[in-house]
């Protein structure tokens, strides 16, 4: 039975493009994968809290000497690790925000970058990650063109993304964009159906 992870961004809701476009690949991709199972996962919804002293220390201190408060903190990213590493495909909608990604999709991968868990560094001093043989589609979502020149040199949203997966050990990834939506609604409609396109492609490829 293949396990998909579907990861949302957008405090948009249902307007967010990212979403919109993640969800038909999530469609496509439930198509192809009779009795998959889906664990959702909605940042822009329900927010994760931010790094504080709780969650930090706790990720020091062995579990029978973290404190109540550290405990809970702990607690959460636990839940998000194993979420990941129970998922077979990984789908993230991400949604360009100040030329980057949303502070919950920050948040998301501080829970889960953790030294020993899924990552390590070597005895050379490399990183490692520990998050392998997976399959990831993120959906980015901007409202200008940033794959090409001059705006692509202002984009902190794709390269963030992928060195993040990659340093989890999450380095199969396949992009999906949805850009240029800001010029007028005839060119947010053509985003829309341009990548919807592009995900119906890449899910046909899954299925192969």
């Amino acid at each position: 039975m293949t396990n998909i992870l579907f990861v949302t961004t957008s405090p948009r809701g249902g307007d967010s493009l990212s979403t919109k476009v993640a969800t038909t690949l999530l469609d496509d991709l439930k198509a192809a994968k009779p009795g998959a199972t889906v664990t959702v996962r909605d940042l822009g919804a329900g927010p994760l809290p931010h790094l504080g002293p709780d969650l930090l220390g706790g990720f020091f201190v062995p579990a029978d000497q973290q404190t109540a408060e550290q405990k809970q903190a702990v607690a959460i990213s636990d839940d998000l690790v194993a979420e990941l590493k129970a998922a077979d495909i990984v789908v993230i909608a991400s949604a360009m925000i100040n030329f980057t990604i949303t502070s919950t999709l920050k948040s998301w991968f501080d829970h889960l970058a953790r030294a020993g868990v899924t990552f390590r560094y070597t005895e050379a001093g490399t990183p490692e990650g520990l998050v392998t043989g997976k399959k990831v589609y993120v959906v980015l979502s901007t409202g200008g063109i940033y794959s090409a020149e001059p705006a692509s040199a202002f984009d902190f949203q794709a390269p963030y993304v992928k060195h993040m997966l990659g340093f989890m050990g999450l380095t199969d990834v396949e992009i999906v964009r949805v850009e240029g939506s800001i010029f007028g609604p005839e060119a947010a409609e053509k985003a829309v159906n341009d990548a919807t396109e592009k995900a119906h492609a890449v899910a046909t490829q899954a299925a192969a």
